[in-house]
């Protein structure tokens, strides 16, 4: 949470504070720089955009940045505003609570995208409980994960003015640095780690009675199929209205 609220603070100064107010464009993890202390700096600015002047709504821009970490609205129409950021910020946050990347296809269908996977996710209490980072064992505050999804789904809302100010999601944030209720000491926590074994398991001794098979064609070819994944996985020209060249790795 220390990470998460130090870039939080970042964008709120570029959006609120700075004397000429910024929007980022290409806020995700990779720009995230981290001290010795674990404090949070943003770094390349490249292609940050002056914000719209009090008359105007928005800046109509060419659409550029990390597509799994943009704003639906900005893809389509190129329309970027400060809540353009709010919803890349919702993305890395939930890449902080679960240790997932954004777009992952090694992961099982339905969850090679991590917004569309965890966003139904968000509210509902186990549910919640499922989308932290395994890896934490349990040595994570129950509250402050849950007003992190809660925060989280506020960031990744459809429409763009539903999503709070960066400043609010500063507020938000502050009291969840140093809470202590750690969640291993729930009785909830202890049942869903038990439920996520008994599922490892069985799926393990599933796999180990399959055998992988490649299938071809009578005249030797890979089936179509096959063939138009492997196409998907190179790179393509966006059909969006912007002239951008993207990589297979979006939502």
């Amino acid at each position: 949470m220390k990470i998460a609220l130090g870039a939080a603070k970042g964008l709120a100064f570029l959006h609120e504070e700075a004397k000429r107010p910024v929007i980022y464009r290409d806020f995700k993890t990779s720009n995230i720089l981290l001290d010795a202390d674990y404090n949070a700096k943003l770094s390349d600015f490249g292609l940050a955009k002056d914000k719209p002047e009090s008359d105007k709504t928005h800046v109509s821009t060419r659409v550029m940045g990390t597509y799994r970490y943009a704003a639906l609205e900005y893809i389509m129409t190129g329309h970027l505003t400060s809540r353009s950021d709010v919803y890349s910020f919702g993305v890395v946050l939930l890449e902080i609570m679960t240790g997932r990347r954004s777009m992952d296809n090694n992961r099982p269908r339905g969850e090679h995208c991590l917004v569309e996977w965890a966003r139904p996710n968000l509210w509902e209490r186990r549910r919640i409980y499922r989308l932290i980072d395994p890896r934490l064992e349990g040595n994570f505050s129950f509250r402050g994960a849950k007003k992190t999804a809660q925060l989280a789904h506020r960031c990744l809302r459809r429409y763009p003015k539903a999503r709070p100010l960066m400043s609010e999601v500063v507020e938000a944030l502050k009291p969840l640095v140093n809470l202590k209720d750690m969640a291993s000491s729930s009785q909830l926590f202890q049942m869903m780690q038990e439920e996520r074994v008994e599922a490892s398991d069985g799926n393990r001794r599933s796999r180990s009675g399959l055998k992988k098979q490649v299938s071809f064609t009578r005249n030797g070819h890979l089936p179509v199929k096959t063939f138009h994944i492997a196409l998907m996985n190179r790179h393509f020209t966006s059909h969006w209205p912007s002239p951008v060249v993207w990589r297979h790795d979006y939502c």
